[in-house]
């Protein structure tokens, strides 16, 4: 095998990758595994899927021995298939999160070489749920951009919540609180995500927010990128996580990266991503109640929000960075390289 080809990989994602009204966790987390590689002097080759393609071998065209980086939405797709090929490539599932029928992910997860997960509770859970050996999953968390720590107003009444509109992030609880809170003045909260993947949750949403009278204080902006994204972080002065599931919780660090206190769900691996306890506000899920009860103990003490201030903005040490993320990646591939090289 020559030097080159040592060192290139073939990275399977789904075609949205790059689709600007596509944003999700899994999407900025491939992206940035990709650049930062390529960066770092792989090669990357990039196969594109298309949504709804099945098992039609997608694989065909990756040339044998090939090590081939596999997004874990298109693996889960396609189990048969990466039985079929595990002999043939060096084949890395990247697992965003836990995914597919437990039979069928098994039967994907174990004809892979290694497993790559985005926090420490999804490889337990994978671990638990026997989908995987312990010793071929490694952790590689996301990591942040650095940025400028934002600046608080004195109510600490800007919200933000930010990730695609569906049951799964929870908006319509964080709703329900606010519903409970019009007595308190001068808030406003500001939803953040696509309105197009769960049609028939946003407009229940949007019902709901005209039925509590919040239409002059909550906002649903749809997918925001780049400057009007950072805007949006910017001028909030707390960044509400009210999820029922969260592999790991991706805007949780992007907040304490901008020195911005969290209110989050205690669920999944949120508490991995607050990476400073002193800097957020832990509830349990599905509990519209205790988010209704924080927010108010949150307005109604400004010691309170200053110290969380104080913390989320020295939490920004701690951040990881995106380099760091792509080095644990690039080890684990030069040790299945190595490992396959000496059983050749």
């Amino acid at each position: 095998m020559s030097a080159h080809a040592a060192r290139s990989v073939y990275f399977v994602v789904p075609n949205t990758i790059d689709d600007p009204r596509r944003v999700s966790g899994g999407n900025i987390y491939d992206q940035h595994v990709r650049d930062g590689l390529r960066s770092s002097g792989w090669d990357v080759r990039i196969v594109l899927v298309p949504d709804g393609r099945g098992s039609v071998r997608i694989l065909q065209g990756v040339p044998d021995d090939a090590l081939t980086l596999i997004d874990g939405l298109i693996a889960a797709r396609i189990p048969e298939e990466l039985v079929a090929q595990s002999s043939r490539l060096r084949m890395v599932i990247l697992a965003h999160m836990v995914t597919a029928p437990v039979e069928q992910a098994r039967e994907a997860l174990r004809a892979a070489k290694r497993i790559i997960t985005t926090s420490d509770w999804t490889r337990s859970e994978l671990i638990s749920l026997d989908l995987a050996e312990p010793g071929h999953v490694v952790v590689a968390h996301p990591g942040t951009d650095s940025a400028t720590p934002t600046v608080a107003s004195p109510s600490g009444g800007r919200l933000l919540s930010v990730g695609v509109v569906s049951h799964h992030k929870g908006q319509d609880l964080l709703i329900r609180a606010l519903g409970q809170l019009t007595d308190v003045d001068d808030w406003t909260c500001t939803i953040v995500g696509s309105l197009d993947a769960a049609p028939d949750f946003v407009d229940e949403l949007t019902r709901a927010i005209r039925r509590t009278h919040l239409t002059t204080r909550t906002a649903l902006t749809g997918i925001l990128t780049g400057s009007l994204l950072e805007r949006a972080y910017g001028e909030a002065d707390l960044v509400v996580v009210p999820s029922r599931s969260e592999s790991y919780g991706m805007v949780v660090a992007e907040a304490l990266a901008r020195g911005i206190p969290v209110l989050a769900a205690r669920v999944g691996g949120i508490p991995e991503a607050l990476s400073s306890i002193a800097a957020g506000m832990m509830i349990p899920p599905e509990d519209p109640w205790a988010l209704e009860v924080v927010l108010r103990q949150w307005w109604a003490s400004p010691e309170r929000r200053t110290e969380l201030k104080t913390a989320a903005v020295r939490a920004r040490e701690l951040a990881r960075p995106w380099s760091g993320t792509v080095a644990i990646i690039a080890s684990t591939f030069d040790e299945i390289l190595a490992e396959t090289a000496v059983s050749a």
